[in-house]
């Protein structure tokens, strides 16, 4: 059975399982690439704790940079999915060819923004004096490789879609397990501190920008980056960009988020509550990315689905999903109220950080159980095509409520208002997606007219 006859007529839950899997396996060691860098860095001697606070001081930047991945890799990967589920290769791989051409250009525009004005951006982002150097070190090299980070990221979504979810993985696997190797090597051997720690992820994500690149052209398969589709034609840009355009704002918005948030955790807290909140997000990734890697599966088996008109295998899927997230999410919620002192020591040994983070943390992710289904859920309309309710839910708990929470909250309750904020948006934005999916999602019934599930454009 090929790859795209699975997604119509295979179980949905073997296909989640065969897709997800190997997706949640990719994200969880592809967190490694923070997390590593951030364990080493914490433990440069003398400096770890300023050096930890400088790369996440950085933040903003890296999640600018993944926004533009976002937008590129599940803009195309989601309108692939569904052209292949409407049985059109030739509009697929025009959409694949100008992806890789659209990433060789926003790359470019990136280094060069990045390295101009790292600087003043950091200071505007909250570094202070003491930490600044540090973010600087880190996130120029980081800029310098952004096309390998782009191709890595961009281009990893469109080989699932393409039917492939265990080479997908290989490729995340590949560059997670040499950035692990790499970055004690760069950092304490060859003595390069916060650099040596970006430069390990940049080298493996150019390894893995050579396998993508391979398996699009000469590897095995469906799909091929072909000359002819490197032209940027309009249609294919502007779907692209349609869809893509949701999670891009949903982490454009996490960069502004990040941004105020590093500013109150200077003012109430000073250096020390932002590496505080750099492990709390370090930790929180390890729960959550497994939950994008859900998504990831759900994407192609949904997007496909929804093209073949197929709505009770789109409904199937999302409500696996939403059950497989909120297990997930639970778990993690069990092991950080149980252990956070534990997990902040992985991290670095100070008496008096192990006390700030572990606080924050046990507030900050108070809703997480409930998270997972939101994040199912809003990937739906995303993998759907509809892509203003998309972007609404994902700006609900990351701008249009976070932010408020984070100006307000912090007056009253100090530092600990920081991490009220973060727990308040969690739960509104979970009530109101939910109340929206259920209504929408009136619309998915076999045998209506196709006409009444409106594709958004």
């Amino acid at each position: 059975m090929n790859n795209q006859k699975r997604l119509e007529e295979m179980s949905v839950g073997k296909l989640l399982l065969e897709f997800s899997i190997p997706a949640i396996i990719g994200m969880l060691v592809n967190t490694l690439y923070n997390i590593i860098d951030r364990i080493f860095i914490g433990h440069i001697e003398g400096i770890g704790n300023l050096a930890m606070a400088g790369v996440g001081v950085t933040m903003p930047l890296m999640t600018i940079i993944l926004a533009f991945g976002m937008l590129i890799g599940i803009g195309t990967a989601t309108k692939i999915s569904i052209k292949l589920g409407e049985h059109d290769k030739e509009s697929a791989e025009k959409l694949l060819g100008n992806a890789f051409t659209l990433i060789i250009i926003i790359s470019i525009f990136l280094t060069v923004f990045g390295l101009v004005f790292s600087n003043p951006l950091l200071k505007m982002f909250g570094a202070s004096e003491n930490i600044i150097g540090y973010g600087e070190d880190f996130i120029q090299v980081i800029f310098i490789g952004c096309i390998f980070n782009m191709i890595s990221f961009g281009l990893n979504h469109s080989i699932r879609s393409d039917g492939s979810p265990k080479i997908a993985m290989a490729s995340m696997l590949m560059s997670a397990i040499i950035n692990i190797i790499l970055d004690p090597i760069f950092i304490f051997g060859l003595n390069l501190g916060v650099r040596g720690g970006a430069l390990g992820t940049v080298v493996a994500q150019l390894i893995s920008s050579i396998w993508i690149l391979y398996y699009f052209t000469k590897g095995s398969s469906t799909l091929k980056i072909r000359k002819k589709n490197l032209r940027l034609d309009k249609k294919s840009v502007m779907g692209i960009i349609a869809i893509g355009v949701s999670p891009f704002s949903m982490q454009i918005a996490q960069s502004a988020v990040q941004i105020i948030a590093n500013n109150s955790l200077q003012i109430y807290g000073g250096d020390i509550a932002v590496s505080a909140m750099t492990i709390i997000g370090s930790l929180a990734m390890v729960f959550l990315m497994p939950i994008f890697g859900l998504n990831q599966g759900l994407q192609p088996i949904i997007g496909y689905n929804f093209g073949a008109k197929k709505y009770d295998r789109v409904k199937q899927a999302v409500r696996y999903g939403v059950i497989a997230a909120t297990i997930i999410v639970t778990v993690g919620f069990i092991v950080i109220e149980a252990a956070s002192e534990l997990l902040v020591k992985v991290f670095n040994n100070d008496p008096s950080l192990i006390e700030v983070t572990s606080h924050g943390m046990r507030i900050f992710l108070l809703m997480l159980p409930f998270v997972g289904g939101q994040i199912i859920v809003t990937n739906y309309f995303q993998s759907t095509g509809k892509v203003k309710i998309s972007m609404l839910l994902s700006l609900l708990r990351q701008v249009i409520i976070l932010i408020p929470c984070l100006l307000i909250i912090p007056m009253f309750k100090g530092l600990d208002g920081v991490w009220i904020a973060g727990a308040t948006s969690d739960f509104l934005s979970v009530i109101i997606t939910y109340v929206v999916f259920v209504r929408k999602s009136k619309e998915l019934v076999e045998n209506k007219k196709p006409q009444k599930v409106i594709l958004e454009n």
